[in-house]
């Protein structure tokens, strides 16, 4: 797929219209029966808001404990422990935490010895990855230096970005046709046509991109597409009094951020969100970093998402690749977790502070993500004598 720089998206914005039938989605795939909430005609629900001090329900289920949990207090960065020891008790689990998942940077030596010989193929995420957490989501933008590095590796690997936002969004904001792009955390992929993958995946449908490439769709929660535009106009319309709430629609998901929320308003956000989704059994929430996510009960993640390109790719069951995927959320975890328990390559968690990971290595921001990904072009280009390759990752 030999794409020329444009700036448009590299695949189709979306075929017209799609059914079911059309896409032949296995019923494996939903975890519900075809019950909960009918869509209605493009208006939001009206769910009478529960006055302030009955809260009960998300405070007995956990939501706002999980809520405190995945927005930890920013602190400094973890110390580069190869040079100076811990000193307290803080220092000492940072130093922990760093020996448990070591420094990608630190440890780069030993990832491109086991790489040598293998084909790499890197799998990104966005948010918190290519670009810092910023207040605003609309302002989390990429650096040029960034982009420049991911241009680099997209010459040398197969490099897909796999993000919570919608794939057109996240084309957007990269703005590179070099590149493969997953959006909806995974349930909204488009890749190399493979006849194999096709055949395997029913609801895999065939189309072109705006070069005329041939290329995979792969929208598994497609017919959830009005049930989750029906829930994000209600959650606009429901928050819209709670000053710093934002509403994302990310197609096959919708996000609620309270980033810019004071904290004493964080419970009436969890029992709007809480409230809307007892009308919809199918759909689930999910939980970011100050992010509430509503998503589609289905047997699809990111970790799927990965093992799918791979399998685009003719990649998947050989002994002779290593993935490598880059994340800092808690949707990451499962593309994490795919790769540590097959032993089928490494996960690389960007966090400045500790947690509990899948991860095999850390990153501690968007910067040593970038130094990280120039040092792979700078390895790759002395393993091939300097070489870069003329075919994109044919199959």
């Amino acid at each position: 797929m030999d794409m020329k720089s444009s700036s448009s998206s590299p695949v189709l914005t979306d075929p017209a219209p799609i059914n079911k039938s059309r896409l032949c989605i296995h019923s494996n795939l939903l975890a519900y029966p075809q019950s909960g909430a009918s869509f209605s005609s493009g208006k939001h629900i009206n769910i009478p808001r529960k006055k302030p001090g009955k809260l009960d329900d998300v405070r007995s289920n956990g939501w706002l404990d999980a809520m405190k949990s995945s927005s930890p207090p920013r602190k400094k960065h973890i110390k580069d422990f190869s040079i100076e020891l811990a000193s307290d008790e803080t220092d000492i689990a940072d130093y922990s935490w760093m020996l448990k998942y070591p420094s990608a940077l630190n440890s780069f030596e030993q990832i491109t010895n086991f790489a040598k010989k293998k084909k790499i193929a890197i799998f990104l995420d966005y948010d918190g990855t290519l670009s810092p957490i910023v207040d605003d989501p609309d302002q989390a933008l990429m650096s040029s230096d960034m982009r420049s590095a991911v241009r680099n590796v997209a010459k040398y690997f197969p490099t897909a970005i796999i993000s919570g936002r919608s794939r057109d969004k996240v084309y957007e904001l990269v703005g590179l046709t070099e590149l493969y792009y997953a959006g909806s955390h995974g349930m909204d992929i488009v890749g190399p046509i493979n006849k194999a993958v096709s055949n395997d995946h029913p609801n895999c449908i065939q189309s072109t991109d705006q070069q005329g490439e041939e290329v995979n769709l792969f929208q598994p929660a497609i017919e959830f597409i009005r049930m989750i535009d029906e829930v994000f106009r209600t959650l606009v319309e429901n928050t819209k009094e709670i000053k710093g709430a934002k509403v994302e629609h990310h197609k096959f998901c919708a996000s609620v951020h309270y980033r810019n929320v004071e904290e004493k308003n964080w419970p009436a956000i969890a029992q709007i969100v809480h409230d809307i989704l007892k009308q919809y059994p199918r759909l689930k929430l999910t939980h970011g970093r100050k992010v509430l996510e509503v998503r589609p009960v289905i047997d699809w993640n990111k970790g799927k998402a990965v093992e799918f390109l791979l399998e685009s790719l003719g990649l998947n069951n050989h002994d002779d690749v290593l993935p490598i995927y880059i994340g800092d959320d808690r949707t990451d975890e499962d593309a994490f977790k795919v790769l540590r328990e097959g032993n089928k390559g490494y996960g690389i968690l960007v966090s400045s502070t500790p947690k509990e990971t899948n991860a095999f290595y850390s990153l501690r921001d968007p910067t040593e993500v970038m130094k990280f990904l120039n040092s792979l072009v700078r390895w790759k280009k002395l393993q091939e004598g300097g070489r870069s390759m003329n075919n994109r990752w044919s199959i």
